[in-house]
């Protein structure tokens, strides 16, 4: 860490200008007080002279401190170096938050002991997964009765998932929006209704010569700056997005002064709007507008079903039915911070009481901007409390507002390792649309666009023996995901949808048919575009019958089997994989050529060779039987009588001298 000592230029005392550093850190500490984190940044930046060229550090007095005042100053050093690098994390520049942690983890002083876990979370949202893990082990080890440490070690199992996923990247195209939408400030929240599109921006407003007087909680007034030009609204713009002169403009909707505006949803006709509404320093409720021919009216407050002046709630979202309304709040009664609930939206517009979506979807974290599909029955939401990328990632669901399955994170590139949310679909089945995220950004959430796509892995399943399609399989397919099952009809296709190009296992069951297991590596699957079509067929078999293996050769007069007899007995070994249940009986045969006790040993002792052989390839002991015939059960005579006269019948000896297979439990 000693390198790290030395990257970034610092002067807190002793030097000419001591009074304007000084002075800029009030400036700075008023500003991170208030929580304006990008302002408190620049200002920390000015009072440690850091400059966009810096790039080593000395720290001041070096090695020795001569006096109290000398404490002073590396105390106020460290301290800056700190709030610079919470700064940095906390409107979402993780690039520079990695720079400052890095210096704050080799400060001595417990009251920083926390800088080691925001620096394993910049590296994880910078991508750096295994150095973070390293880091998060690091403060685990460091501060094992921390509250943090609950947090560490599930972010330690995300970045495992997100280095897993990356290797296998879902079907998904996502593309960025153009920069007329994607302006300056945070862009977010899309939906599309009626051809018109209507997301929310913080782009700067003029704001003309306006002042703000920023203030500590004390009351007394440190700052005068010009007022905030960046205050989120709503915007529409219409026509092809991807056009160069695309306009973009406010709703016009009379909006209270000083209140700042997110998110919209739309009623299925497009004439009521919700969203979220709040002004500095009051929590945040869901407001609504309906439209009377051009005119929005005067926005309202939904009601005491969703709104209070004791939680917050936000994020509406409205069914594609006019249904339900969706919202995230930390209302009372949750599992944990913000939560997801739902309301009935009755005929006249009004709303039933809020009900929480239950623990199969909310955790203890938070969780974020609802979409549900009342045809597919998919709920997409965000969540920053299951194992993911981090911060918030999009999970699926499905379910019905009851019972939920249990969420799937939608993987890699749906999901990245900063913070994604916002799905709004532009298809019916939700296979297209847009989302929110900071992937690409150092600051804000910008708009993508995304479509889905999948790789069907389809194909015709017959009966081996006739060559007729067979109904009433059981396919099921298995991968990363976990299982996907269907039944075959009377034209024995089996199909299915994979989002991803990991690594199948096909399974294919019939009642009294040999299942077999089929195994699509990734190298096979990366080749395909989006369908794969294999024909296969299943082997019937009854109970306790048994079937030739042909061509199963010994030694002369010895139990030893031929080389290529093995090669035929290899034939059972898959079988026998992939009919983990089945038991089986080895069964051998003579001819009538010796005595009948000589023949009954040898034929117990070949039979024996045979299930020797297939545990030698891993087939448990305890699913083998070995029996030896001799010579009493023959399939063709042994002898044929010619004019009155036995007469040797070596045809019917060889088809005598026989091993068979027969199954003894399924």
């Amino acid at each position: 860490m000693k390198k790290i000592l030395l990257f970034l230029l610092v002067a807190f005392g002793g030097f000419a200008n001591a009074q304007y550093v000084v002075n800029y850190k009030k400036v700075a500490d008023t500003y991170f007080e208030n929580k304006d984190y990008y302002a408190a940044s620049t200002f920390y930046k000015k009072a440690l002279k850091i400059t966009g060229d810096s790039s080593q550090a000395i720290l001041p007095y070096g090695k020795e401190r001569k006096s109290a005042t000398d404490d002073k100053v590396v105390e106020d050093y460290e301290g800056s170096i700190y709030n610079l690098a919470e700064s940095s994390r906390l409107y979402r520049e993780f690039n520079e938050a990695e720079k400052y942690y890095a210096i704050a983890i080799t400060f001595t002083n417990t009251r920083f002991r926390k800088a080691l876990f925001y620096y394993a979370e910049s590296l994880r949202a910078n991508k750096k997964f295994n150095l973070a893990i390293d880091a998060f082990q690091q403060f685990i080890q460091k501060n094992p009765g921390d509250a943090l440490v609950k947090d560490a070690q599930k972010e330690i199992e995300s970045c495992k998932f997100a280095i897993e996923e990356m290797r296998f990247p879902r079907m998904v195209q996502v593309k960025k929006m153009p920069a007329n939408v994607n302006g300056l400030g945070s862009n977010y929240a899309p939906v599309k209704i009626n051809n018109e599109f209507y997301f929310t921006s913080s782009r700067p407003v003029a704001v003309g010569g306006k002042k703000d007087m920023v203030k500590t909680d004390a009351g007394e007034v440190q700052v005068s700056t010009k007022t905030n030009p960046f205050i989120n609204n709503l915007y529409s713009a219409k026509g092809e997005l991807t056009a160069t002169d695309v306009a973009v403009k406010k709703i016009d909707i009379n909006f209270p002064k000083n209140m700042e505006i997110a998110a919209a949803s739309f009623t299925p006709d497009g004439n009521t709007v919700y969203f979220t509404t709040w002004r500095d320093k009051e929590k945040y409720a869901i407001y609504s507008s309906k439209k009377t021919g051009d005119k929005w009216s005067d926005p309202q407050p939904v009601g005491l079903q969703v709104n209070s002046k004791d939680f917050n709630s936000s994020q509406p979202f409205v069914t594609n039915d006019g249904k339900f309304l969706l919202f995230s709040s930390d209302r009372s009664g949750g599992y944990g911070k913000f939560d997801l609930w739902y309301c009935a939206v009755r005929e006249d517009g009004s709303l039933g009481q809020a009900v929480n979506f239950g623990p199969a979807i909310n955790t203890e974290d938070d969780e974020r901007a609802p979409y549900y599909n009342p045809l597919t029955k998919k709920l997409l939401f965000s969540t920053d409390g299951r194992v993911g990328f981090g911060g918030l990632d999009f999970f699926e669901s499905e379910g019905d507002l009851v019972n939920w399955s249990s969420p799937k994170n939608l993987g890699y590139p749906f999901n990245s390792s900063k913070d994604d949310l916002y799905f709004t679909a532009t298809d019916d089945k939700g296979t297209k649309g847009y989302i929110s995220s900071d992937r690409e950004s150092s600051c804000c959430l910008e708009l993508f666009e995304v479509k889905k796509e999948s790789l069907s892995i389809a194909g015709l399943l017959t009966d081996c023996k006739t060559k007729l399609p067979l109904a009433g399989a059981n396919v099921t397919l298995t991968n990363a995901e976990g299982p996907q099952k269907i039944t075959t009809g009377t034209d024995g296709i089996y199909r299915f949808k994979v989002d991803s190009k990991r690594p199948i296992k096909l399974l294919f069951a019939k009642d009294n048919y040999f299942a077999i297991t089929k195994n699509y590596p990734y190298e096979e699957l990366a080749k395909a575009d989006t369908l794969i079509y294999k024909d296969y067929c299943l082997s019937p078999f009854k109970l306790g019958i048994p079937m030739a293996l042909d061509n199963v050769y010994y030694e002369f007069n010895s139990a030893e089997l031929t080389e290529p007899s093995k090669k035929v007995l290899d034939f059972l070994i898959p079988i026998m994989e992939d009919n983990p249940e089945m038991e089986i009986e080895l069964g051998s045969h003579t001819d009538n050529i010796g005595t009948d006790e000589y023949n009954l040993d040898l034929s117990n002792r070949r039979a024996k060779s045979c299930t020797d052989y297939l545990e030698s390839k891993g087939i448990a002991a305890a699913r083998l039987t070995s029996k030896g015939y001799g010579e009493s059960m023959p399939i063709a005579p042994n002898e044929i009588v010619v004019k009155r006269k036995k007469k040797d019948n070596p045809e019917g000896r060889a088809k005598n001298r026989r091993t068979e297979f027969k199954v003894t439990k399924k």
